[in-house]
């Protein structure tokens, strides 16, 4: 076989056999082939899409690409979650530890961003010092002594999937149901959970523009997990507006830090609650959690106890962050400018784009150009309002955090038109609209 054949079947919209798609991710793993004829086959796919025989092929070939790691004996039934990527998703940081200090252990390997506003990883080096990248050892004993670890994709872990991913960031191959399917589920087949829940996004500022691709996407998920012996949960959720308030790294702790104890925007904090209380579900495996009001119930206790903060606030002391920066949220990386853009108009907001709010962030420094390329921690987007939100003339809409005035310049001409106004009342928006549930086939 050799790759060129390959670009040029797909190109043409040929079906991939499973050997050619094997031997492809076999040789992206093992660096054979270089990038740009890699991200020649990527945006194949992307324009000629991938059947569903074609997608499952791929998504276990990467999952089997390295190691497939089993948590079992440090923590038992490992649960995991995944978003499918968005705007203002710092879930997984307040999610992890709700459900840790509800006692049950959580183990994830997360990535860096893929799209505008950067990943999990690059918001976490926003806390000076913390370590993401550990070894299998170190990530097997914290998970064991600690109950919560949140780390970087291991190089052992799905490794063909760790080259793709960066590659697809800077190449205009994100949006591809058959890719995003093969990235997501092969790492979470990789990484040793047992159960996974999925947070599926839709709308402006997700990869999945309307409800339809998106179930498709989850279905497709939930369906080659429970084929890889897994339980699944996929939710589709809201994404045409920003989640929460803070867009930016270092902003998005802060927002993180104000939910864990107890604030933070009430959509942000609803979301989390349901996607920890997905986990509880699958944790409980039948015998526990059933009852959806109980756990919620019980997550709201352990978030008002401050629990779930503590468990965050341990995590960044074991994984070497500066907790200093935790108690005390002035000391994250803080921007040199801000400049808030205020309504000119009364109304209600008719729309908050998630896609023209990631642009902005972007324009700001909040994401990468190139593969590698370092990012600005202390950049980003406060958002002040939400869809369905009564107006008045001179009422703050945006803030823009800057370092540089040429990149705020950037930013404003992208946020300007981020915000639209009705002249009368508009709904607000859902915060679910679908959730799919299975058990792993025997």
């Amino acid at each position: 076989m050799n790759m060129l054949d390959i670009i040029a079947k797909k190109r043409e919209a040929g079906a991939l056999t499973r050997e050619q798609i094997e031997w492809f991710v076999d040789a992206v793993a093992k660096e054979t082939v270089p990038d740009y004829q890699i991200a020649a086959l990527l945006m194949a796919i992307v324009i000629q899409g991938m059947n569903h025989e074609e997608t499952v092929a791929l998504t276990l070939a990467m999952a089997h690409s390295g190691q497939i790691l089993d948590l079992t004996d440090d923590i038992g039934y490992a649960v995991d979650k995944h978003s499918s990527g968005g705007v203002g998703d710092k879930t997984t940081l307040v999610v992890l530890p709700l459900v840790a200090a509800c006692g049950v252990k959580v183990a994830k390997m997360s990535g860096r961003g893929l799209g505008l506003t950067g990943g999990t990883l690059d918001k976490l080096e926003a806390i000076h010092g913390f370590n993401v990248n550990l070894s299998e050892s170190e990530f097997r004993r914290i998970a064991r002594e600690s109950g919560l670890v949140l780390a970087g994709q291991s190089g052992d872990l799905a490794p063909a999937d760790g080259k793709l991913y960066a590659l697809r960031d800077v190449t205009g191959t994100v949006q591809s149901i058959p890719l995003i399917v093969g990235s997501i589920m092969s790492k979470k087949i990789a990484a040793g959970a047992k159960g996974i829940v999925l947070d599926v996004k839709m709308g402006s500022g997700a990869f999945m523009k309307t409800l339809e691709d998106a179930q498709t996407l989850a279905r497709t998920m939930v369906e080659i997990g429970t084929m890889a012996g897994r339980d699944m949960v996929a939710t589709v959720s809201d994404m045409n507006q920003p989640l929460g308030a803070m867009v930016g790294h270092a902003l998005e702790i802060r927002e993180t830090i104000e939910t864990l104890l107890g604030g933070g925007p009430a959509d942000f904090r609803d979301h989390c609650m349901s996607i920890a209380a997905h986990m509880l579900w699958l944790a409980g495996q039948g015998k526990r959690w059933t009852d959806e009001a109980a756990t919620l119930a019980e997550l709201q206790a352990v978030l008002n106890s401050g629990a779930a903060f503590r468990k965050f606030r341990e995590m960044v002391r074991v994984q070497g962050g500066d907790v200093a920066m935790v108690d005390d949220p002035s000391k994250l990386p803080t921007a040199r400018i801000i400049e808030v853009i205020s309504a000119t108009q009364a109304g209600y907001v008719a729309s908050v784009s998630a896609e023209g709010i990631a642009r902005a962030a972007f324009a700001l420094g909040a994401g990468r150009v190139k593969k590698g390329e370092p990012i600005d921690f202390a950049v980003g987007v406060q958002v002040h309002v939400k869809v369905g939100q009564a107006i008045k003339v001179g009422q703050p809409l945006l803030s823009l955090y800057a370092n540089d005035t040429d990149k705020l310049s950037a930013g404003m001409a992208e946020a300007a038109q981020a915000v639209t106004f009705s002249a009368t009342p508009v709904p607000q928006l859902p915060h679910t609209y679908d959730t799919i549930k299975a058990r792993a086939k025997a």
